[in-house]
């Protein structure tokens, strides 16, 4: 069950990353002037980065139970969910901020984003975010892909205890 449950989530985060980040905003930009569409990305990428710390979390917890319980196929499979996670803070809860603030300057002045001084740091934290965006999806697709197959089984050899194997599996 647990098992099935990892699978899931990664399915809904890494498939809502990638419908974001390669559907949904281009998608906006080729339709919605650049503020709106903007606006609207903004706030899929909020929800999208709290779909991804909720998630994290989750598949976190249940692969040190997994690891724990002397499956190693999800030792790996951990630092990489850590890296996307990481990736999400740094993103959105780094840089967005920033971000942010120099679009509230820019409404300020009463000009465009683009017209204002701001254009170019808005630019680079922009460049950014959309790398370590797309560093987060290279890995989603790495976790998709490292996934053990159906149910796992422990490594734990005779006349041991699992805790023994989870020893062995960390080493």
């Amino acid at each position: 069950m647990a098992h099935r449950l990892f699978r899931f989530v990664t399915m809904i985060w890494v498939g809502s990353l990638l419908t974001l980040g390669l559907v949904a905003a281009p998608v906006l930009f080729s339709m919605l002037d650049r503020a709106a569409a903007g606006s609207v990305a903004a706030q899929y990428f909020r929800i999208e980065a709290f779909v991804g710390v909720a998630s994290a979390l989750i598949l976190i917890l249940i692969g040190n139970r997994f690891v724990k319980s002397g499956i190693a196929d999800y030792k790996r499979v951990r630092w990489i969910v850590a890296v996307m996670l990481g990736c999400v803070l740094a993103g959105y809860f780094a840089l967005q901020p920033f971000m942010e603030s120099l679009r509230v300057a820019a409404q300020e002045s009463g000009v465009a984003l683009a017209d204002s001084p701001y254009a170019k740091q808005f630019g680079i934290l922009h460049g950014i975010s959309s790398a370590i965006y797309l560093v987060q999806c290279l890995f989603g697709i790495a976790l998709v892909w490292r996934l053990p197959g159906n149910a796992p089984t422990a490594i734990v050899p005779k006349n041991k205890s699992a805790k023994m194997a989870a020893k062995r599996a960390r080493s």
